[in-house]
């Protein structure tokens, strides 16, 4: 058995286990990065990139107008009777420290989004924007060879490969064949995906998640840190006062016993692939397999359980156990099945959503956590076997906007239409044929739905009728730029499933990061950071970026407590 002595040992290389490994190592202390998968990087990867951080340093420099009370108050009110006061405190105190800590010392720098709205931005505390902070693109290069280990962001939310930002960049896409303007910004991507697919097999602007864990890892690589791929965690090593002192380690060359004189922190991100605890877990998903998540398939709860294994607690109360969003399944080349997660076409002019029933059931334009809500009520109410939804849209939205994994025009559409992935229609009753669902009532609703949105109203479900709902439509519709009739043939639809973009449920922790017992005490020498963590928010999703900005923070509060230091 090989023997190696760390200060630090985090087990997980996504955004909460990187921020306790670089913030640690600034601090003076040595640092192992264990990473169970080949490539580094975990869900955030694959993720947009948003972290909601109340109050960061690019808000203040933005000037927005915001408070830490307000913030307090938001999260209160959406977490309800789960919500945890001391690490909503902690979460909010250190959340811009972290952020002014990684802007001036590391490699990772943040760009705000002004109109980025709360979800949820009418509630108590809610604001309309400025709260979530994304990572700047960085240049692959950058990394050097330690880029051929960064995982690559999830292909069926890429263009060919070529990661989009949103806001402005996705907009030039929309108008591609519209703009003379976002017509030469698209072709300059091209150009230069094309370029890096030469010289480098990849695309070297990262973006979003990319860009965020690009960023971590440089700033790890620099002060000394390894990330030790394919080297998984089998169990916590404990002295006999029962504090946590390592972890025994899978290397590729044999068993490392790793002894962590500071502490052990795990962040191997949640439960998404354990069948087992999403069948206890999620309703929707009585055996475990009803759930589709594009959560990389070595995040199968290992941190839990490790935890488990020491003594510590995990919190299974919460309202929701993850974080839910649509799901749509497109097939890839090689015959298995992708996962495209639902963010921007919701909110889109012409893009409305139904069960079998033929019934509309949600304003399709509010957050993906609310959507699914309303999808698994809707279906149970109706009493279908599993729950199931649509997006309906027009020949002019969809060409417009696309639908899914649906690309917008000039792409073409007929092979997702002969797998099956998208449902073509000459009229809605062939349509709801297609769907099997109710051609009457699908005709009805379209029609009522028609009628308001001639107006740019939609009065059953509000659809636009918040900052949040509006910044990701269209902006150059009006006068609604999320409400457009179905009016030109033919129709199309993808089917949704519920899938998630991270768990909730997770271990106990205390505002020091500190993972807890069943009795309430620190397990010591034990903490926890991200999805392996019970979140923050209670079980509730109130922004962009509320289990990534997290994770930030409480990794850089781990290294903060591992280290001694107050500040």
């Amino acid at each position: 058995m090989r023997r190696e002595e760390v200060d630090v040992l985090v087990i997980g290389s996504g955004a909460g286990g990187l921020s306790a490994a670089v913030s640690a190592a600034h601090r003076g202390l040595k640092v192992l990065v264990a990473e169970k998968e080949p490539v580094f990087g975990g869900t955030t990867a694959r993720s947009g990139g948003w972290s909601w951080i109340p109050g960061s340093g690019p808000a203040v420099r933005a000037g927005v107008k915001d408070s830490r009370e307000a913030a307090r108050t938001y999260m209160a009110h959406e977490a309800g009777a789960h919500f945890d006061p001391a690490r909503a405190e902690a979460f909010l105190d250190a959340g811009p420290k972290a952020v002014a800590f990684f802007e001036e010392k590391t490699s990772l720098q943040f760009d705000l989004g002004p109109t980025f709205a709360d979800y949820h931005p009418k509630a108590p505390g809610g604001v309309d924007g400025g709260r979530s902070i994304v990572a700047r693109p960085f240049d692959g290069r950058d990394l050097g060879p330690e880029i051929a280990r960064l995982r690559p962001p999830l292909t069926e939310i890429t263009f060919l490969g070529l990661m989009i930002g949103t806001g402005k960049e996705l907009q030039h896409f929309f108008n591609v064949l519209r703009s003379p303007v976002s017509f030469l910004h698209v072709a300059r991507l091209l150009a230069r995906y094309a370029r890096d697919l030469v010289f480098h097999g990849r695309s070297m602007r990262l973006m979003n998640g990319n860009a965020l864990v690009a960023r971590l890892a440089k700033s790890a690589f620099d002060k000394g840190v390894e990330i030790r791929t394919e080297a998984p965690a089998r169990r916590l090593l404990t002295d006999e006062k029962g504090r946590v002192t390592g972890a025994l380690l899978a290397a590729r060359d044999g068993p490392v016993e790793v002894t962590a004189r500071k502490g052990v922190v795990l962040a191997a991100g949640g439960f998404p692939q354990d069948v087992a605890r999403r069948a206890r877990l999620m309703p929707h998903a009585p055996t475990g397999h009803e759930h589709v998540s594009p959560a990389p398939p070595g995040n199968t709860g290992d941190g839990l359980r490790l935890g488990e294994a020491a003594g510590a607690a995990v919190n299974e109360s919460l309202p929701h156990a993850a974080a839910w969003v649509p799901i749509s399944r497109p097939r890839r080349k090689d015959g298995t099945l992708g996962t495209f997660p639902h963010f921007v076409d919701r909110s889109k002019p012409g893009v409305i959503a139904i069960t079998r029933s033929g019934r509309r059931f949600v304003n399709e334009a509010e957050s993906y956590h609310d959507f699914c809500q309303a999808m698994v009520a809707r279906c149970r109410e109706e009493g279908a076997e599993e729950p199931a939804a649509w997006f309906i849209a027009d020949h002019r939205a969809f060409r417009r906007y696309g639908l899914g994994f649906a690309r917008p025009a000039p792409v073409p559409y007929g092979r997702l239409v002969r797998e099956g992935y998208l449902l073509k229609g000459e009229t809605l009753a062939d349509l709801a044929r297609q769907i099997g669902a109710d051609a009457a009532a699908l005709e009805a609703t379209v029609a009522r739905f028609n009628e308001a949105a001639a107006r740019g109203e939609d009065p059953e479900f509000g659809k636009g009728s918040t900052a949040y709902n509006r910044s990701l439509g269209d902006p150059d519709w009006k006068p609604n730029p999320c409400v457009a009739p179905l009016v030109k043939p033919p129709f199309f639809a993808v089917r949704l499933f519920v899938g998630d973009l991270g768990t909730f449920a997770g271990l106990r922790t205390n505002e020091h990061a500190e993972v807890l017992g069943e009795d309430g005490a620190p397990v010591p020498g034990l903490f926890a950071a991200g999805n392996d963590a019970a979140s923050v928010m209670g079980g509730a999703y109130p922004g962009g970026g509320i289990t990534l900005g997290p994770a930030l923070t409480f990794g850089w509060i781990a290294a903060r407590r591992m280290a001694g230091g107050n500040d």
